[in-house]
């Protein structure tokens, strides 16, 4: 059977497992025991060293990771029913990830000159049952994290990074992940470092470590094999297999950014005169974003993304949209009840943007095929 991406010239991304990962895939299978293990164990400490993070504990989705990172905060304060601040723009895992904790998204609007949390909405969205503020560096732009995290210290807020497009990403030199209490990644196939599925939670604090480790092993007692349960937790732990390929990809990582942020800033030379039509998210100074995809929205803030994303697709070069807002623009969330409207720049977004994959398996020439098919629809 063909793979889904066989019609594509351009993929959002894949798998290619090569001979470093299949060396720690055999080790695993030589041991006949794949669950956590050895090779999870190695990529943690791996990860961690690469970052500069104190604590890396690998899980079985970037999903799992703002689970456990979310049920967390139930042991530090937070109660059911308690708040957590999210942008109304990302991909639906954020909210998800704090439902299933228990806790309420409470919504805030986005930046479109940057995709990411607006800090000016913050303080207005807090209330008296607010106990954390979770940022996304959505498309690996990072967020404005001088103002969010004065606004949590001032009102004794916890932060949580999801971090899951925004591998290698960094703000004033530092990276992304290790400004709040605890940062959270994904290695799913498009992203940077790709283990299959899997994520990872990195935090430079102890206490929340050992935490984590407890939750995705359904609540146990730290380091108890028996059946001691202290909290509520989940079967979150990353396999020994799926740690295998992320050891490889991550042994690969400088040079994965290398060629991923030559194709980025590739695309931004050749689709720079495109600026009248065109938002486009090249760095701007402070930072490096990771070129985790290349995100465009329509200038014409009336504007339909439909139209294009039907034309790159035909042409073959696989689109998803930017997200939208995920209180007023999908149904899942319509049990919140709130109103279409509520948050603008969101909604604009939703309408006119849209993303698609600069992995490092493309070509020059696919590059460029992509920013001649996006010239020819607008007739530049």
């Amino acid at each position: 059977m063909a793979s889904p991406i066989s019609k594509y010239r351009v993929s959002f991304g894949h798998i290619e497992v090569g001979a470093e990962a299949r060396r720690y895939l055999e080790g695993a299978l030589a041991r006949n025991w794949v669950s956590e293990g050895p090779n999870v164990k190695q990529f943690e400490a791996d990860f961690a060293r690469k970052f500069g993070y104190r604590h890396a504990i690998a899980v079985s989705s970037g999903t799992d990771a703002g689970m456990v990172a979310m049920t967390a905060l139930l042991d530090r304060g937070a109660e059911r029913g308690d708040e957590v601040i999210t942008p109304a723009l990302a991909f639906v895992a954020t909210a998800n990830c704090i439902l299933a904790a228990g806790l309420i998204p409470q919504f805030v609007d986005v930046e479109l000159e940057t995709l990411n949390m607006d800090p000016s909405k913050i303080e207005t969205a807090i209330t008296s049952r607010t106990r954390a503020i979770q940022v996304v560096h959505t498309m690996g732009k990072p967020c404005k994290m001088g103002p969010i995290l004065e606004i949590a210290r001032r009102h004794k807020l916890r932060v949580i990074e999801d971090a899951c497009e925004a591998h290698g990403a960094t703000l004033d030199g530092k990276f992304v992940g290790s400004f709040g209490d605890m940062g959270i990644f994904s290695f799913y196939a498009a992203h940077m470092i790709c283990s299959g599925e899997g994520g990872m939670i990195v935090t430079n604090n102890p206490e929340l470590e050992a935490l984590c480790r407890s939750i995705r092993s359904h609540g146990r007692r730290g380091g108890d094999m028996y059946f001691s349960f202290e909290r509520v937790g989940f079967n979150s732990k990353m396999n020994d297999m799926e740690a295998a390929i992320g050891l490889e990809g991550l042994g690969m990582f400088d040079h994965t950014f290398h060629v991923r942020r030559k194709f980025l800033a590739r695309l931004h030379h050749l689709l720079s005169p495109l600026s009248d039509w065109l938002i486009l998210y090249p760095d701007v100074d402070g930072e490096v974003v990771c070129p985790h995809a290349y995100p465009m929205v329509l200038r014409d803030e009336l504007g339909n993304i439909t139209n294009l994303y039907a034309f790159l697709e035909k042409s073959g070069v696989q689109c998803k949209t930017l997200f939208g807002s995920l209180p007023t623009q999908h149904r899942a969330f319509r049990f919140l009840n709130i109103p279409e409207g509520s948050f603008p720049v969101a909604e604009r977004i939703g309408r006119t943007g849209l993303h698609f994959g600069v992995h490092q398996y493309l070509k020059d020439e696919d590059i460029q095929f992509v920013a001649d098919m996006i010239h020819s629809y607008f007739n530049a």
